[in-house]
């Protein structure tokens, strides 16, 4: 069976069919939603993609309404796992972004949320049933940062910069702060990040590597099995260890900035790549005359 595939937006009657025929198998036959839940009023005033294979068959759909929601994402059974939901969901964004949208948002079922989350969206609220099927809210904002008030909102963000980076990350942080580095979520997204094989590599920038050491941080152990993709160097500098802030940063145009590395209330965005590059040149010197955490060797790192 060939895996090729294209996206386009739906502009006849036919392909609406297709699309809708497509959605009734995935959502209502498989999924058990109700008919009368799976079309609503605003399929009429929203955009719509369709994935096509080599022979014309609709293999994917999914839609973009007037307030920017993105749903009724559906990819037929068999083509599972290849990419199509992934390509239809960018191709829904610029869709987006050439409408003027600049906040994007849709209710992610929680097996889907990865896929949503390394494309820029990031979870927020208590998980809550729809349809019958658990999802989490998520919300994407273009060129925006958002606040970051509590430590739930911190680990959402840091799972989506973690899981939407390409191939590195930049932390700065006192010692790897309780309750963010120590997430399941945020281990589990800096596990994905280190065993995808694309070359990641993650600097982590330590002022108080004693403590880190010493408590034991989880993410020690998983830097221990990764040691390719994980460096850690903790400040030297007289001004470097007076910063009082901490960040996440990716190279995907993505930030968590945080004034008082103490707490956790600050600012995060996915897409504002001009304040993730500052952000990262303002990194790199620090990094450069900082002194390798060789007491990590003990541990094979």
């Amino acid at each position: 069976m060939s895996t090729r595939f294209h996206v386009v937006e739906i502009v006849d009657p036919a392909q609406q069919a297709a699309a809708h025929a497509l959605r009734d198998a995935v959502f209502v036959q498989e999924q058990q939603v109700p008919a009368g839940l799976e079309r609503d009023a605003l399929d009429a005033l929203s955009r719509h993609v369709i994935a096509l294979d080599d022979t014309g068959a609709a293999i994917g759909t999914g839609r973009l309404g007037p307030d920017g929601k993105i749903g009724r994402m559906a990819v037929r059974a068999d083509r599972r796992g290849q990419g199509i939901g992934e390509a239809m969901l960018r191709v829904l964004l610029e869709l987006a972004r050439a409408g003027g949208l600049q906040a994007t948002w849709l209710h992610a079922q929680l097996a889907a949320q990865a896929l949503y989350a390394r494309n820029g969206f990031v979870a927020h609220g208590p998980r809550f049933v729809e349809a019958g099927i658990e999802h989490r809210a998520m919300r994407r904002l273009e060129g925006a940062a958002s606040p970051v008030e509590t430590v739930e909102s911190a680990v959402d963000a840091a799972v989506t910069l973690i899981l939407s980076a390409r191939r590195a990350l930049w932390v700065r942080s006192r010692d790897l702060d309780p309750g963010l580095f120590d997430h399941p979520a945020v281990l589990q997204a800096l596990r994905r990040f280190g065993t995808a094989g694309r070359g990641g590599r993650a600097q982590v920038l330590l002022q108080d590597a004693v403590t880190v050491q010493r408590e034991h941080a989880p993410l020690l152990a998983l830097a221990q099995r990764l040691p390719s993709v994980f460096a850690f160097r903790e400040v030297d500098d007289p001004v470097d260890r007076a910063f009082a802030g901490a960040c996440l940063v990716n190279d995907a145009g993505g930030y968590l900035q945080r004034p008082l590395g103490h707490r956790f209330d600050g600012e995060a965005a996915t897409a504002m790549p001009g304040r993730a590059r500052q952000l990262a040149r303002a990194f790199a010197p620090v990094w450069e005359r900082s002194r390798p955490c060789t007491e990590f060797r003990a541990l094979g790192i």
